[in-house]
């Protein structure tokens, strides 16, 4: 098992696979329902290979058997938002591809990455049908949401992003929690270099970041950023970094919550979320983390047939 798999080769997938080659993380084999759709995007990017470097393949198959054979699967198939549209509503156009894969799925033993939205409710769905371990299926959720923190602060404080550190948690919606006191400029709290209310100002404009680019673009979702954390994500796993990043998993008691899936800090490696942190949490955070499960716990129920 030393190959990532990507499930799915439109915007997304693709851009992973980019990614995932040019960081020279492992082999990639691509597969897609369409045919002949990962052939020519292996080829298109293998042509590549030669004057960027690659020291693995990407290739295609057709064969669910090979993507089972790979150590990490990404998950970027499925419907993508439209201008107008919030991310619950690939909740029933996504969830019976979910159910797909699940039976596929089940029995895998290596880690599963979720893209696909919702991608909370698309993380507890997997789990329950393909009958997963919760640490083993991992949403792109607060990853996403704190590499946009820290995009957001280099900007305004007008240095390198390589610098800043960010923190975001809960669920990937206007309800996330962007933590002031888990954000670091190289070690020195952000809440030393600007004064609270900019801070705010930057974890709305984080909230709404996906929202804006669907709107300004006129076109599907944003892939870029999806695209690159997937990549960070499947490394941190591929070479058991054990780095902290923040994914959705299956919650099992934090904060009083359990049976939904959002975003909190995990030690990533080989075996997927390792260790799952709980950062302190003022009782208004706590209490939009409560409100977010019981509506995610609302929107599973009614589609959960």
């Amino acid at each position: 098992m030393t190959e990532i798999a990507i499930i799915g080769c439109g915007n997304v997938g693709a851009n992973s696979a980019f990614y995932i080659a040019e960081r020279n993380i492992a082999g990639v084999v691509m597969f897609d329902i369409q045919p002949g759709l990962a052939m020519g995007k292996a080829l298109d990017m293998m042509e590549a290979a030669p004057i960027r470097g690659y020291q693995h393949p990407i290739r295609a198959t057709d064969s669910m058997e090979e993507v089972l054979a790979a150590a990490v699967i990404i998950v970027a198939a499925g419907s993508v938002r439209a201008p107008g549209m919030h991310r619950e509503d690939l909740y029933g156009r996504n969830a019976g591809l979910i159910d797909t894969l699940a039976g596929d799925l089940r029995g895998y033993p290596g880690v599963v990455i979720l893209a696909t939205e919702p991608v909370d409710l698309m993380t507890l769905r997997l789990v329950e049908r393909a009958g997963l371990a919760g640490p083993r299926v991992l949403g792109l959720g607060g990853i996403l949401d704190a590499d946009r923190l820290r995009a957001l602060l280099g900007r305004e404080l007008g240095i390198t992003t390589e610098n800043v550190a960010a923190t975001v948690i809960g669920r990937h919606s206007e309800q996330m929690i962007p933590l002031a006191d888990y954000c670091r400029v190289s070690g020195v709290p952000v809440r030393a270099l600007m004064d609270a209310g900019r801070f705010d100002a930057l974890a709305d404009e984080t909230r709404r970041a996906g929202d804006v680019i669907v709107e300004m673009a006129q076109r599907a979702s944003s892939y870029y950023g999806p695209s690159a954390a997937a990549a960070d994500l499947a490394q941190a796993v591929m070479w058991d970094t054990r780095r902290i990043l923040s994914v959705s998993t299956l919650w099992s008691g934090q904060y009083g919550i359990s049976g939904v899936a959002m975003s909190l800090p995990a030690v990533v490696g080989a075996g997927g979320a390792e260790r799952v942190l709980e950062p302190r949490l003022g009782p208004e955070q706590i209490e939009t983390m409560q409100r977010s499960a019981r509506e995610l716990r609302q929107i599973h129920s009614g589609g959960a047939g």
